[in-house]
């Protein structure tokens, strides 16, 4: 038997909200699902009165929420992040459906996952999507696919709610070996971009896009923990010679 809730290790992470009463439907959306842990990067007007008000019976979440100054904070110790978008991507990570995309999470629900959104009217950039794992689309009528942010919610928050009651088994086990977590794969990508200028390869007056090319790579990779740390090996190891 379970004896964990993979739903407790699901943060929605909410990018530059506008608008206060797309939080509270927001929330009002995960607590009907089962969710409870809301992350909130940098929101225009949080809280405030129009929040609580669209949050209905949900307000415990956005007396819960974390407020965070940055995506990196927002991410903090997660093994898996989907960034929530319609938007075609040229150099796209993994992309799965709203129903494959929560199964996908929810395998890896046994440490913190995250499903990133981004602004009501730009969504997410492609800095905040290059720092995802997955990318994951909602269909919709492809003549007018944008949906409100709450609603995206609301759709996403149901997929996973559905993914983890239809499971007949436990969650399958990717603890046997531990996925990199955020942090560790940013500390990565940090050092490996350090030793890519200091070896002349990446020129950082002209980078283009090579950055998003190499992170674009080691995200369909879903790195691991020890594999992580045989990769900064090589690097410390190359950078002394």
């Amino acid at each position: 038997m379970m004896n964990y809730c993979p739903l407790d290790l699901i943060r929605i992470v909410l990018s530059h909200t506008s608008h206060p009463g797309n939080i509270g439907a927001a929330a009002r959306a995960m607590k009907t699902m089962g969710l409870h842990s809301l992350y909130l990067i940098e929101p225009k007007f949080f809280p405030h009165a129009e929040a609580e008000a669209r949050a209905a019976h949900a307000t415990d979440i956005l007396q819960q929420a974390q407020v965070c100054t940055d995506m990196d904070q927002a991410l903090d110790q997660t093994v898996l992040v989907a960034a929530i978008t319609a938007r075609p991507r040229e150099l796209s990570h993994d992309v799965f459906d709203a129903r494959t995309g929560a199964r996908e999470l929810l395998r890896y629900a046994k440490q913190p996952v995250a499903l990133l959104f981004g602004r009501e009217n730009t969504g997410l950039t492609t800095a905040e999507v290059s720092k995802c794992q997955i990318i994951i689309h909602i269909p919709a009528n492809p003549q007018y696919p944008s949906l409100n942010l709450a609603s995206a919610v609301q759709v996403m928050a149901y997929e996973l709610h559905m993914a983890f009651i239809e499971q007949s088994e436990p969650v399958p086990d990717v603890a046997t070996y531990p996925p990199a977590s955020f942090n560790e794969l940013e500390s990565f990508y940090a050092h490996l971009e350090e030793l890519m200028i200091t070896s002349g390869f990446l020129n950082p007056q002209r980078p283009k896009r090579l950055m998003q090319r190499v992170r674009r790579l080691f995200a369909r990779a879903r790195l691991e923990k020890e594999e992580v740390q045989i990769l900064r090996g090589i690097l410390t190891a190359l950078s002394k010679r």
